[in-house]
């Protein structure tokens, strides 16, 4: 055991107390999610600002820094990839090679997230093979939920191989502030590859035991399937009814938007049969005639329709015929970088701008069909639309909404080879140590601007402004952290309360913590704040501060076992039709092998 002076935490400075309470308030706001990420973190510049914690100059440093500038350029150069259809391309060639067996296309999946997400951004490398998961999973007959949670820990576990993952980058820069040698592009890789490998041999052989049988949307849009079957997923007939127009109805005559059926009765009407044909989808300006059947989405009393020259029918014939190729049911859930988090669909007038309807939403296990269109959307959510194939492909023009249907892997284009090679010069140039980082993916983002790969204003979309300034905010919480010697305290702290354990021990006490941080503030938070602790921490043990620094960016990238601890998770719940539960029972082992496959990686590499 090394010796070492006792801590006592009155030796800490008034300001290093003063930057304890501020990360205290910080994560109570992040964990009850009172107030937006983005918005805590310019609360905590200003509060280390007027508190003379930092400087005003230290306080807005996070701006300037490399890390920053690196994420940034990331975010563009992996739209690129993407808008150019690189990464669905290359997605596809993977995923070519599973076959029909759910064993093996679980490991080429999580295989093929991590390739991806070693060279892009986590979420949109689960974002690029989100759709082309479904669309295999309903060609193969294997339900989607038996794949998507695999395909986004394949994502997060990619993320630990290289220095790429915004989690890594801070790190990197944490070590330079402290006057150590930042990591390298591929310094993560004899951590990182042995997670990857490990990970999907558990899930190949623990998915298919643990992980639940469901298809939100896919009896949905195999319509022909019983009403008995499609109540278990949507319950569309215990949500819709038909209405008959009697002769001399107050409806006759009446286009839907001057009947009122949306505004006045809080009714849908899904499709009207007339004189035997089935319209599907009708628009506000579809006029109603007598003898016609509506389908509609909604309760309705009879007395109520009665009023109106209407004959009510709990139970309807028309289900099957909801759907067809010209007038598809598609699901529909929120981009990575929606805009619309937290909005209605009425807000938006959604109906009106895209000529779709939504019929009923999932969210976390349930289903909801009254009053869908007051429901503000989060991320997770899944959306069940019907409308023309025209609309359909237009909705999936919008950046804001991602459609679960399917895609054809198609040719690679010359744009596509372009972004590739950008991408491949950009990190071979960082590899080499011929740019920094930063300038390398700079001058990539730029060449995808100059090239035409991306506009300006895609570049801007493309940007995750919430994550950057969550970033810029936080970092100068890590300068807090050491010039008050914060950080120093806390280490001191934490040695003396496990009792000056070997450094092998010490890193598994900070993965455990960084993991845990990760679960309940994000992993970019935890790692501003663990990772000055963890190089403190290597002094008295007698431990190298880069591997300590390492393990904590590990840590950061292993949230498997909720929903809410890395959006990949979050982004596959509402397709998958997870709970919390799902996450938990999986993601468990997950989380034990990982931390154990780690530690031996890193016992290895360095020498703890």
């Amino acid at each position: 055991m090394v010796g070492t002076k006792e801590y006592n935490p009155r030796s800490m400075t008034p300001e290093g107390w003063i930057t304890l309470t501020i990360i205290g308030v910080a994560a109570l706001l992040l964990i009850s999610e009172w107030l937006r990420p983005d918005l805590i973190a310019l609360m905590v510049i200003l509060a280390l600002s007027l508190t003379g914690v930092v400087t005003p100059q230290e306080a807005f440093s996070g701006f300037s820094r490399s890390a920053v500038i690196a994420i940034l350029s990331l975010f563009i150069l992996t739209h690129g990839l993407e808008r150019t259809g690189a990464t669905r391309w290359v997605g596809h060639q993977l995923l070519r090679l599973a076959g029909t067996s759910e064993h093996r296309l679980i490991g080429v999946l999580m295989l093929t997230s991590a390739s991806l997400a070693a060279f892009m951004n986590t979420i949109a490398a689960t974002a690029v093979l989100l759709p082309i998961t479904m669309s295999i999973a309903r060609q193969t007959q294997i339900r989607p939920s038996r794949l998507l949670i695999p395909l986004a820990s394949g994502a997060l576990l990619g993320g630990t191989t290289t220095l790429l993952t915004t989690a890594n980058i801070i790190v990197s820069s944490t070590l330079s502030q402290n006057g150590l040698q930042p990591f390298g592009l591929f310094e993560f890789l004899p951590v990182g590859l042995p997670l990857v490998i490990g990970g999907t041999m558990l899930m190949i052989w623990l998915a298919p035991r643990l992980l639940p049988a469901r298809d939100v949307a896919g009896e949905i849009v195999r319509i022909r399937r019983l009403r008995s079957e499609l109540a278990e997923v949507y319950h569309l007939r215990e949500g819709t009814c038909e209405v008959t127009v009697r002769r001399g109805s107050s409806m006759a005559g009446q286009t839907l938007s001057q009947g009122g059926w949306g505004q006045d009765l809080g009714l849908t009407v899904l499709g009207i049969s007339h004189e035997g044909r089935m319209l599907k989808a009708p628009n506000r300006d579809t006029e109603v005639q007598e003898g016609d059947i509506l389908l509609l989405e909604g309760m309705p009393t009879p007395e109520q329709m009665k009023s109106y020259g209407l004959d009510l029918m709990y139970e309807s014939d028309l289900i099957s015929n909801l759907a067809s190729e010209e007038v598809p049911l598609v699901e529909v859930t929120l981009a990575p970088r929606s805009e619309l988090e937290g909005r209605t669909l009425r807000d938006i007038r959604f109906r009106e701008r895209y000529g779709l309807q939504v019929i009923a939403l999932w969210r976390q296990g349930l289903v909801l069909q009254q009053d869908v269109a007051d429901l503000k959307m989060h991320f997770g959510d899944a959306m069940l639309v019907q409308g023309p194939r025209p609309r359909v492909e237009l909705l999936g023009l919008d950046p804001n909404f991602l459609i679960l249907e399917e895609e054809t892997g198609g040719l690679l284009g010359l744009r596509a080879l372009l972004a590739a090679g950008i991408m491949i010069v950009s990190i071979a140039m960082a590899a080499t140590n011929v740019l920094p980082l930063s300038i390398a993916t700079l001058a990539g983002a730029t060449a995808m601007l100059l090239t035409g790969c991306l506009t300006m204003d895609e570049a801007y979309r493309s940007v995750e402004w919430r994550t950057i300034f969550l970033i810029a905010g936080m970092l100068p919480l890590s300068i807090a952290l050491e010039s008050t010697g914060t950080a120093a305290q806390l280490a001191e702290g934490l040695f003396q309360l496990t009792g000056g354990v070997t450094p092998v021990v010490m890193a598994g006490i900070l993965l455990l913590i960084a993991i845990g941080l990760s679960l309940l503030l994000g992993g970019q938070t935890a790692a501003v704040v663990v990772a000055p602790i963890a190089i403190a921490s290597a002094t008295p043990i007698g431990a190298d501060p880069r591997a300590l620094a390492m393990t904590v960016a590990i840590g950061c990238s292993l949230a498997f076992i909720s929903p809410l601890g890395h959006p990949a998770n979050l982004l596959v719940m509402g397709p998958g039709g997870y709970t919390f539960r799902d996450y938990f029972r999986l993601g468990t082992p997950l989380t034990l092998l990982t931390v154990v496959i780690a530690l031996v990686a890193l016992q290895w590499m360095w020498g703890l």
